[in-house]
């Protein structure tokens, strides 16, 4: 017997024009089931159905259907809450698209309700490339010197800040010099790495770690320059023509390279990269070259993934791997990650428990909701600590950065490292 056809009724919008007014038919979706609450972790630290995915799809469609302002002020707060982790569209059944939803209607309330004066400053600065570049500069003396290390033995946001930046520093011994190809690894396409802001600043290790490994599974490297930052902490924040203005300057950069495929081995940029076709679908001159451009990102993962990967040598390490939310429930990688650190042997992987819940970076979300970020942490870093593992694996720089930190304030040596860095210093063990 067919299932009966149900006819939905459309929305009455209160709001013609807006981003929320062009998603919003994906309200439509959602059958209030509530299997996404469990999967939440602000629901889960806060215990309030309005911080809730399913809570705050009912505040997105009265906002869309004009029941409730776009400057109320308790709808902006359950809305500002949110992670924006997307761990709801993994459990849930009907395909909500709960990222574009929530990316439409904070671009829909900041057109009343400016963001916070600390949001604006620091994407004002992302923005910017030389001012970004001096910032990140300024960063690492901090870092090099030690004193990001002292500071973060101080309460309070400044040293969580200090405390995330100290942790950004090499967990491994740095390998030196260049790489060749493997002689059982094919040729294979090349490839542009998406170098990003934060991950180019501060995480230039993992970057060379990341063009050896390529090289030794036969990829050869493209140069893309003019790259600017992905966009990715704007559209989260709501800030939609930011993120289209970088999205373009990178389409064209990456046009230049002429490379087959573009490497992100940033979770949170590459899940916002192939979502480029998305963001310019309604502009006429960039929406063909926004698909090809999406099109060709692909996760580090999912090129190594694809390359086999080769097999190093031995590396007898304890590790346990917190896959990041922009790379399982994004990008829905799960089978390509552990491909990579399974081509590692001797690795002692540990499972970690509820490894598929957020654990509160959400890009700037820890320096604007520090406390409702600490309590989403919490759990994890107790779960972390529960495997004796040495190092705890993830590939993306505020998930690197809010780990680490908390690891370190809570006076644990374990130690975050970037699953590229494994296999790397595992390329150089057979060298």
């Amino acid at each position: 017997m067919n299932a009966p056809t149900v006819t939905r009724r459309p929305l009455p919008v209160a709001l013609a024009g807006t981003p929320l007014a062009q998603e919003v038919a994906g309200l439509d979706l959602c059958v209030h089931c509530g299997f996404c609450l469990n999967a939440c972790p602000t629901y889960l630290a806060l215990e309030d159905e309005n911080d809730s995915p399913r809570g705050r799809l009912v505040l997105m469609r009265a906002l869309a259907e004009g029941t409730v302002a776009l400057d109320d002020t308790g709808v902006g707060t359950h809305l500002d809450r949110c992670l924006g982790c997307r761990g709801c569209e993994t459990a849930c059944p009907s395909g909500v698209p709960y990222g574009a939803l929530l990316e439409a209607t904070r671009a829909t309330v900041a057109g009343v309700r400016p963001l916070p004066w600390q949001a604006r400053a620091i994407l004002g600065v992302f923005g910017r490339r030389p001012l970004l570049r001096s910032l990140l500069a300024v960063l690492r003396v901090l870092r090099s010197s030690g004193i990001a290390s002292l500071l973060s033995r101080l309460p309070g946001r400044l040293g969580q800040a200090n405390a995330m930046l100290a942790s950004t520093a090499p967990a491994l011994p740095p390998r030196r010099g260049t790489a060749t190809r493997a002689p059982e690894a094919s040729a294979r396409e090349s490839v542009a790495l998406l170098t990003g802001c934060v991950m180019h600043g501060l995480f230039g290790h993992v970057h060379d770690a990341t063009r050896r490994v390529l090289v030794t599974n036969g990829y050869t490297l493209s140069d893309a320059s003019g790259q600017q930052c992905c966009g990715a902490l704007h559209a989260h924040a709501g800030d939609r023509d930011g993120a289209r203005t970088l999205a373009r300057a990178n389409i064209a950069a990456f046009e230049q390279s002429g490379a087959t495929f573009i490497a992100a081995n940033a979770a949170g940029c590459g899940a916002m990269c192939k979502s480029y076709d998305h963001l310019l679908s309604d502009d006429a001159a960039w929406a063909a070259r926004a698909r090809a451009f999406s099109g060709a990102v692909r996760d580090t993962s999912e090129l190594l993934a694809a390359a086999g990967p080769v097999a190093g040598g031995p590396l007898a390490l304890t590790v346990t791997a917190d896959n990041p939310c922009h790379q399982q429930h994004a990008q829905r990688l799960v089978r390509e990650p552990a491909l990579v650190l399974a081509a590692i042997p001797g690795l002692d992987v540990r499972a970690l428990e509820d490894a598929d819940q957020c654990c509160g970076s959400a890009g700037i979300y820890n320096l604007i909701e520090p406390d409702v970020a600490a309590r989403v942490l919490a759990p994890k870093l107790v779960a972390i600590v529960a495997t004796g593992a040495a190092f705890v694996v993830s590939g993306n720089p505020g998930c690197h950065m809010q780990i680490g930190a908390g690891l370190a304030r809570a006076r644990r040596v374990q130690r975050v490292v970037h699953p590229i860095e494994l296999l790397d210093a595992s390329y150089g063990r057979r060298d």
